[in-house]
């Protein structure tokens, strides 16, 4: 099987290689591109260094699957030329999310939708991944009907240079000298909050934010789920954790929701905090799993439970995800 892989050099590019090794994905033939800035760039997988080439269209031929990790431009660019060229291009950006032709898909969730594909398969955000894992075993059985997201996501999120701001930033605060300017962030993250991701819209809501709404409906086959959200990005290397609120149509108990998710797959049930056994960023770091705990019931609402879920950004959250839907494609074939 001949793959290529668009945004190699980015971290969720690197993530994808690292998945595809680890998974054993049968790859004959790897191309890896990425911009005309690191054209010329190698990179190892298999044990080989692999050349990075400039992206032009004589790569995607012959190649079976295309994995995107570029950014919604380049994708809107190159995602329908490898189409035409008869890959079939799992993109991780937002160009093609919302289209009603490219399927979105969690293959824990919704592995139908894969079949619907036109050349080009939609992995989600991050954040909604983890969510969505998390809240469709519980809406099977319950029904869900409401859900309100509070995010703390990671700067990984972002790439590598919000990784460097992050981290000279603390050294500077800690050290006593001025943080150098930002340039990556509208204020340093350095031992911040940024309830700030993406555009704000006339409504005040951000670009982040309406991901969330939108896609958790469109993968869980929910088109009227009422959905708020808050998206903040918070000083952590990596890993996003989510505070969930999560009300459904029948009522449910904690610890019907915790025997429901110790049995879901794609999730690990992590919930004693008695014991200090609750899901954190650096834990999840790596892992493959999304880890749910402090599940209890919502103060609030009726039929109602609050829950805290972690899962690593840029590995289920993106890699991981995109390659397993590879692999159901490959499994089919």
């Amino acid at each position: 099987m001949k793959v290529a892989v668009l945004g190699a050099t980015g971290l969720v590019g690197r993530e994808m290689l690292k998945v595809i090794e680890q998974r054993n994905f049968p790859v004959d033939e790897l191309v890896l591109l990425a911009s005309e800035r690191s054209a010329g760039k190698t990179l190892e997988f298999g044990g080989k260094p692999h050349t990075v080439h400039a992206v032009s269209d004589e790569f995607f031929k012959g190649a079976e699957v295309a994995l995107f990790s570029a950014g919604a431009s380049v994708s809107r660019r190159w995602a329908p030329v490898a189409a035409a060229a008869g890959a079939t291009v799992i993109d991780n950006s937002s160009a093609w999310r919302m289209d009603p032709v490219a399927p979105l898909v969690v293959p824990e969730v919704n592995p139908g939708d894969i079949k619907l594909h036109k050349g080009i398969i939609a992995n989600p955000n991050c954040s909604t991944i983890q969510a969505v894992l998390a809240l469709y075993p519980l809406h099977l059985e319950f029904g869900l009907s409401y859900v309100a997201f509070s995010t703390y996501q990671s700067v990984s999120g972002t790439g590598r240079e919000a990784l460097l701001a992050l981290e000279s930033g603390s050294r500077s605060i800690l050290e006593g000298r001025t943080p150098l300017p930002q340039i990556v962030y509208s204020h340093p993250i350095a031992f911040d909050l940024l309830p700030h991701i993406g555009a704000f819209d006339s409504d005040g809501m951000t670009e982040e934010e309406w991901k969330m709404v939108r896609e958790s409906r469109k993968i869980m086959h929910i088109p009227d789920l009422k959905v708020s959200c808050t998206t903040v990005r918070v000083p952590v290397f990596r890993g996003h954790g989510e505070s969930i609120i999560a009300q459904f149509e029948k009522p449910v108990t904690p610890d019907e929701a915790r025997k429901i998710l110790s049995k879901a797959q794609g999730v690990v049930l992590q919930d004693d905090p008695a014991n200090s056994v609750y899901p954190r960023p650096r834990y999840c770091e790596g892992k493959d799993p999304v880890f749910v705990g402090r599940i209890r019931r919502d103060t609030g609402l009726e039929n109602a439970l609050a829950m805290w879920v972690v899962s690593d950004n840029l590995r289920k959250g993106a890699a991981l995800n995109a390659v397993q839907i590879a692999e159901m494609l490959q499994n089919k074939s």
